[in-house]
């Protein structure tokens, strides 16, 4: 099968998260990714030891990249990489901001030089403003942008149990990569891009934004449950087991009334009229519903939910999703062996995945070095 991006050249300079999550997903769509890693390698390689003594990040986020080694201190090994450059379609980079520009890799020198090049710059903050020198790993966006303050349960806020910042970083640059390959298809020209990790996470935020902005205030931390639509969460059923259901509009409601709760009377009840009625008597609609669930197995309230199209779901485990008769994988060679990783969220009908293995620090550093001689 002939990928969307074959002969495309993306060299990335390039560690932890965000910068590699968009390279591995040019690599997937068949650009060819040299990776530039520190003499020591990307840090990311040293984070666990959980994949055969791989870092599970690492294994998931370099998979069809060439690994070289180089020290940008060196003249020959920045001239090996501004050679590099000369041929490339896109540059990513992830250093420290004013980093790449002080090793005379910055936006406006190499688009200068190479006008067709894509660059695109990946930072904590963005590179100008009083933040822009801060150091910036997901935990602290996580935080810094709002998210932790309505995550959690209504005791105190809650960490996302993963990188969302980085991922999300990640997944715009890749966007903002593939809308410039387009523009410059129609004008020869290249782009110099820019995102961040707290933008990423911004622009998520919106809705509790507006919420903030022009209405109430933001939603509190109501832990399994959404903030503004009810009844939308976990509830427990005979013998302790959760499930989680979601009523989007007024029709879903009436059949879960009616056949799921069994309670008609609650169609005619004003404090659950509408979905903002039932927000704000949630504790009253809530003991409706613990008082029937309390009456039934998970099987026989799963089977009233279905049977009454009300979209449900178990609160499964880590362990429950690696069982899960959904979960599509894919198998992805790394050094220490193969390793059984998630299959790409999008199949293309007819083709299977054929992605590239995950390679050991420096492993194409010799072919890349006569590759590129001078």
């Amino acid at each position: 099968m002939t990928k969307p991006l074959e002969g495309l050249l993306v060299v990335s300079l390039e560690q932890a998260v965000a910068a590699p999550y968009c390279s591995s997903r040019l690599a997937d769509a068949g650009a060819r990714v040299i990776k530039l890693e520190r003499p020591e390698g990307d840090f990311a390689r040293g984070y666990d030891r959980v994949v055969h003594g791989e870092s599970a990040y690492f294994v998931w986020l370099n998979r069809g990249k060439e690994s070289i080694a180089v020290d940008l201190k060196q003249p020959d090994d920045l001239a090996l990489v501004r050679r590099m450059l000369s041929q490339a379609d896109v540059f990513i980079q992830n250093l420290a901001p004013g980093a790449a520009g002080r090793l005379g890799l910055g936006h406006e020198a190499l688009r200068r030089e190479h006008p067709r090049l894509i660059t695109c710059d990946i930072s904590g903050y963005g590179e100008s403003g009083p933040y822009a020198k801060m150091k910036a790993y997901d935990l602290l966006v996580q935080a810094e942008s709002g998210l932790a303050a309505i995550t959690g349960r209504p005791e105190g806020p809650g960490r996302v149990g993963v990188s969302v910042c980085d991922i999300a970083c990640g997944m715009y640059a890749y966007q903002a990569v593939l809308e410039a390959l387009l523009l410059r298809g129609r004008t020869g020209e290249g782009s110099a891009l820019a995102t961040s990790l707290f933008s990423g996470m911004a622009d998520w935020m919106t809705v509790p934004l507006l919420h903030q902005d022009y209405g109430p205030g933001a939603p509190g931390r109501v832990g399994l449950n959404h903030p503004s639509i009810a009844p939308y969460g976990v509830y427990a059923c005979k013998g302790g087991e959760e499930v989680v259901f979601s009523i989007q509009n007024e029709r879903e409601w009436k059949r879960l009334v009616e056949e799921v709760l069994q309670r008609p009377e609650m169609l005619a009840d004003p404090r659950f009229a509408d979905n903002s009625a039932r927000v704000a008597n949630r504790p009253a609609l809530d003991a409706v519903i613990d008082e029937v669930f309390a009456t039934l197995g998970r099987e026989e309230l799963t089977e009233r939910l279905f049977a009454a199209a009300v979209a449900y779901g178990a609160v499964n485990t880590p362990a429950d999703l690696s069982a899960h008769p959904q979960l599509r994988r894919v198998t992805v060679a790394t050094p220490s062996g193969p390793v059984e990783l998630v299959a790409p969220p999008v199949e293309i009908r007819g083709h299977d995945f054929d992605l590239g293995a995950v390679p050991a620090v420096d492993e194409h550093g010799a072919f890349l070095r006569e590759e590129f001689a001078a």
